[in-house]
């Protein structure tokens, strides 16, 4: 519709200037027939352009990237299955590890827990040698220490005897003496 307005302006143009062409060269109805041939020269030329050399090559372009594409796809899911299976095996192996780590100090607990405990038997051995040592030790100390001390009462009784009476009782004497007295 509007072509048909802007044909009429331009025709209206023409006849208004004496014939004289005013406006755009391309309105021009005489010279519609030729642009009309050459368009549909340039458009067969481009459609068979496009249709044979172009539209073959993106295709083809097309169909390779979608080719590439899909390929990729393929790897990445063999790679993705390889992953998997290497995760698998990993932690397959990690729980082995992990068996053999338990089993391990568990063998281990039980070879210290035994050492220890014959450690400690040996020790409770010792100590008790060595308690029962100390103890005949402070035995002997008490028997020597109270048969020091009474030696020590023995001779103080006849030093004080001597020193009250001026006479030295006899050794006899002063061990009835302190063997009356009970302490």
């Amino acid at each position: 519709m509007s072509t048909l307005i802007l044909t009429v302006a331009t025709v209206t143009a023409t006849q208004a200037h004496g014939g004289e062409t005013a406006g755009l060269p391309q309105l021009d109805m005489s010279t519609w027939p030729s642009q009309l041939f050459w368009l549909t020269v340039t458009f067969g030329a481009l459609f068979a352009l496009m249709a044979t050399h172009f539209l073959p090559r993106i295709g083809g372009m097309i169909e390779e990237r979608r080719d590439r594409i899909a390929d990729d796809l393929d790897q990445a899911a063999e790679f993705k299955g390889q992953a998997e299976d290497a995760q698998n095996a990993y932690e397959k192996e990690l729980a082995n590890a992990r068996g053999k780590a338990q089993a391990i100090a568990s063998d281990t607990r039980a070879g210290v827990g035994a050492e220890i405990n014959t450690l400690h038997a040996e020790m409770e051995k010792t100590l008790n040698a060595d308690i029962d040592a100390a103890e005949k030790q402070i035995t002997a100390m008490k028997s020597n220490a109270a048969q020091a001390v009474r030696e020590a009462a023995i001779d103080t009784t006849q030093a004080i005897v001597q020193a009250l009476l001026d006479e030295a009782p006899s050794r006899d004497a002063a061990t009835a003496a302190v063997d009356a007295v009970k302490i």
